[in-house]
């Protein structure tokens, strides 16, 4: 081969080369974060796992509970959503044509929401919970509707007990000052939760599995018209984001360090993150039908939904069936 015919193909193959990475999709993804917490996709652009890969992000905020999440991705101020299966459901019957993309958190034996009262409380069983007030992060999400669940399992009407909205960071505080009758943990404040243990003066009633079991407790969503939009980069942002959720699981003490220094950056308390229990998904972060058809049921049985109005084949993220509409 001559000097100049090597010439040409190095020339070409330079060229190939910047095409190929100008052509590369970038894409940022805003979203709203949550206090005390840490998403698998914030986690895993931490450790690196989408660099190179056009997906970056943008935290534009926090989130005051799952429902104002999907708020505002359905008004297109934001690309991520995350909220309560139950929160999720029923936005899309609603009318929002949203993907769960995959599991945000799930409950299990390590990971769990939790129903606390004050050491003396006369409150000892589910049964004693009608006419109390509990506190929540919001209304018409998971401890909402596990409230709802935990009654009808005893057979009381459902709307016995009397939510009250708090942020994740006064729970204590409202339950030691006797303004509510019972503080909700939920399962992605387990950092809240943690810290108020430590003070002592409180104990669990009941948690969300004694009610439902193992099963996802929420999901990361996206809007359909964007991963029709940008079919590899919701590609790419489901396969890291659960690459990450193994991570945590593996690698305990190493996320709570990175999940402590992340929020020192937010400006929030980092001693938070040594009560970390993990997210709770099963491994590879995937869904399994039940995530969903349980909470179908659930709000088929409350009149929210008609029979046959969500099936969870068109609501479950996979790069084949995600473009197709609800």
């Amino acid at each position: 081969m001559t000097f100049h015919s090597r010439k040409l193909l190095l020339s070409a193959a330079i060229l190939f080369g910047l095409t190929t990475i100008a052509s590369a999709e970038e894409v940022k993804l805003r979203y709203l974060a949550s206090q005390g917490g840490l998403a698998a996709h914030e986690l895993a652009e931490k450790l690196g796992y989408f660099k190179g890969t056009g997906v970056s992000f943008e935290n534009v905020g926090y989130a005051q509970g799952g429902p104002a999440s999907l708020f505002a991705l359905a008004s297109g101020d934001v690309e991520i959503g995350s909220a309560a299966t139950s929160a999720v459901l029923n936005s899309i019957a609603g009318g929002n044509d949203f993907v769960a993309a995959y599991p945000s958190n799930g409950i299990n034996e390590q990971v769990q929401s939790v129903f606390y009262v004050l050491e003396d409380s006369p409150i000892k069983s589910i049964k004693d919970i009608a006419g109390k007030t509990i506190a929540v992060n919001t209304l018409g999400a998971h401890l909402d509707y596990t409230i709802r669940e935990a009654l009808h399992s005893q057979g009381l009407p459902v709307d016995a007990a009397k939510p009250v909205v708090v942020p994740g960071p006064q729970l204590e505080q409202v339950l030691r000052s006797n303004q509510v009758d019972i503080a909700a943990f939920g399962y992605w404040q387990t950092t809240f939760e943690g810290l108020a243990k430590t003070h002592g003066g409180i104990r669990p009633v009941f948690d969300d599995t004694d009610v439902l079991g193992d099963i996802a407790g929420g999901f990361v969503v996206l809007r359909r018209d964007f991963i029709k939009a940008h079919p590899e980069a919701a590609k790419t942002f489901v396969e890291q984001s659960q690459r990450a959720l193994d991570y945590a699981r593996e690698h305990p003490e190493e996320t709570k360090a990175i999940f402590a220094k992340a929020l020192e950056e937010r400006g929030e308390n980092p001693e938070l993150a040594k009560y970390f229990l993990g997210y709770g998904v099963r491994p590879g972060g995937k869904a399994v039908d039940r995530d969903l058809q349980f909470w179908i049921d659930v709000l088929t049985r409350e009149g929210k939904v008609e029979q046959g109005q969500l099936l969870t084949e068109k609501i479950l993220y996979s790069p084949e069936t995600a473009t197709a509409s609800n």
